[in-house]
């Protein structure tokens, strides 16, 4: 047996994405061999970006095999999301060997996955290969890494030993500091208004469940960042997301409050407007398993779970903030004055007559721009797997292949691709890849024929806009030559193409070419781009 062979044997994953060239070809017909499903994608960075949606989405590993050379270069940026959104993920790089040091595709792994925050392994010998791959499982697994493995051809050719069968260890539970839970439980019950916001971290096992459990012994308002929406549904202190995609109601309570207490969240400058959210005289307190996200107010170095379990035999009960019913937070019942017109309909009309016509069970694919907002508000979910977030990078382009990555992990659910039309030029190599894949995707494009970002923020100064600004291009037509249905959205009514086809046999997906007003910028822009 090739150590190749032996690699896909021991790893088994349940699915596998990636774009095959000769220098990992063995290596993925053996993971297959072993039972994995391959998921082909058209271009590395869209394989990249399946495999970390597909692991955030899961909960399970997130596998990713790449040639040598420019197949690893092609997925940098979807693995650098990937790391800094520590992403439980290894890549499978094949890599040079030691005849390689002439070779085109010679490149210095090491450095480059160093340089975008991956961890790196390497299969040093033929020996060492499987356990070099299984131990940066491991990592991936118990440190929610992305660790990126060198896999040199020399060594995959190599006949492999005798393979040990390997038992992985669970993710180790990190408990807090006992003194550290007692300085939590006394700012928690000193508080009269206390918020608890949970981020990335908060979506572990159990977490989100003894969260609440203490919120409502303390009587604390709850909140998500962006990227962990979804996590309270049903509860009717939940205040929906923070940060600059807060509805009014939300925004204001979440600055009233006189402790914050973030869950696996780094309350970075997104989930508190530039700190502006947080009131001046609040106490802050952070819970992680990262010592380096710890970096405002009170620190606790522990699992989110296991912190507000012990933490709640500490605090006594109390009204705290809860006094009086929510108010809705929704940004859909935020009145609006409707500025559709001119073959052009708002984004708002458009995002709540999608929520209201889209199946409850639902995973939503945002893509990064300026439209993001709406969707990512307006467009319920049904739980945190339901909303798939790729934006610790701000990169455009990727939500087509986030949304399928998702769509692999919730087969069940009706994957919904919400992008701009920036981002869906860039990432339409990936449409092929839905059609193939036979996928009900609901693919909808806000639509203002530019970077509406840049229009926004560079427009009102007077610079020129030539460089940002493109002509109007039919997308549902380009929708249709790769086999997907295709319609243009300019009012609500040209949406009963989209209730015909949820109400067929969806064969097919179904891409929805929405020309939406660019007069103004959406409402969190501004914060967007204040830290620029």
């Amino acid at each position: 047996m090739l150590v190749a062979e032996a690699i896909g044997r021991a790893l088994a994953p349940q699915f596998v994405f990636g774009v095959v060239g000769s220098g990992n070809f063995h290596l993925t017909n053996a993971l297959v061999a072993a039972g994995a499903r391959f998921v082909a994608a058209r271009h590395e960075g869209g394989a990249a970006v399946m495999a970390d949606a597909y692991a955030r989405t899961s909960g399970r590993l997130g596998v990713l095999t790449l040639h040598q050379g420019p197949g690893v270069t092609n997925a940098l940026t979807g693995i650098a999301e990937a790391a800094k959104s520590r992403t439980p993920m290894v890549v499978l790089a094949a890599d040079t060997g030691a005849a390689g040091a002439r070779s085109n595709f010679r490149l210095d792994q090491a450095a480059l996955a160093a340089g975008i925050g991956a961890a790196f392994e390497r299969a040093a010998t033929p020996a060492s290969a499987v356990d070099d791959v299984l131990r940066a499982a491991r990592r991936a697994r118990t440190e929610r890494r992305t660790v990126l493995v060198s896999l040199p051809l020399d060594v995959q050719a190599a006949d492999a030993p005798d393979v040990v069968p390997h038992t992985e260890p669970l993710p180790p539970v990190h408990l807090p500091d006992p003194a550290s839970v007692r300085a939590l439980a006394e700012l928690i019950a000193d508080a009269r208004r206390p918020v608890f916001i949970a981020g990335r971290g908060a979506r572990s096992p159990g977490a989100a469940a003894a969260i609440a459990a203490l919120a409502e012994r303390c009587g604390a308002l709850l909140a998500t960042s962006a990227v962990a929406r979804g996590l309270f549904n049903g509860d009717p202190w939940y205040l929906d997301v923070a940060g600059g995609f807060a509805s009014p109601a939300a925004a204001e309570r979440i600055a009233g409050a006189d402790a914050v207490v973030a869950w696996g969240c780094s309350l970075n400058m997104w989930t508190t407007r530039h700190g502006r959210l947080i009131g001046p005289g609040a106490a802050v307190a952070q819970v992680d398993v990262d010592p380096d996200a710890l970096h405002t107010g009170l620190g606790v170095l522990g699992d989110a779970a296991a912190t507000a379990t012990a933490a709640l035999a500490l605090v006594p009960a109390a009204a705290g903030y809860r006094t009086a019913p929510l108010p809705s937070v929704r940004w859909r019942d935020v009145p609006f004055e409707d500025a559709s017109g001119d073959g052009r309909i708002d984004p708002r009309t458009l995002s709540i007559a999608l929520d209201d016509l889209l199946p409850a069970e639902r995973t939503v694919g945002v893509d990064s721009g300026n439209f993001m907002g709406y969707p990512s508000m307006y467009l319920s979910v049904p739980d945190a797997p339901g909303f798939c977030f790729t934006q610790a990078f701000q990169s455009i382009g990727l939500g087509l292949a986030t949304a399928i990555g998702a769509a692999v992990a919730r087969p069940d659910r009706l994957p919904v691709a919400v992008l701009g039309d920036g981002g869906f030029l860039m990432g339409i190599s990936e449409l092929e890849t839905v059609v193939r894949l036979g996928l009900p995707m609901v693919i909808v494009v806000y639509d203002d024929a530019a970077y509406g970002a840049e229009v926004h923020h560079f427009g009102p100064h007077g610079h020129p806009l030539g460089t940002v600004t493109f002509p109007d291009t039919d997308l549902a037509a380009i929708a249709r030559g790769y086999g997907c249905a295709g319609v243009v959205v300019r009012s609500p009514a040209d949406l009963s193409a989209v209730r015909a086809w949820l109400a067929g046999p969806r064969d097919r997906p179904i891409l929805i070419d929405a020309k939406v007003t660019a007069a103004r910028g959406s409402w969190w822009l501004e914060e967007a781009f204040r830290g620029h």
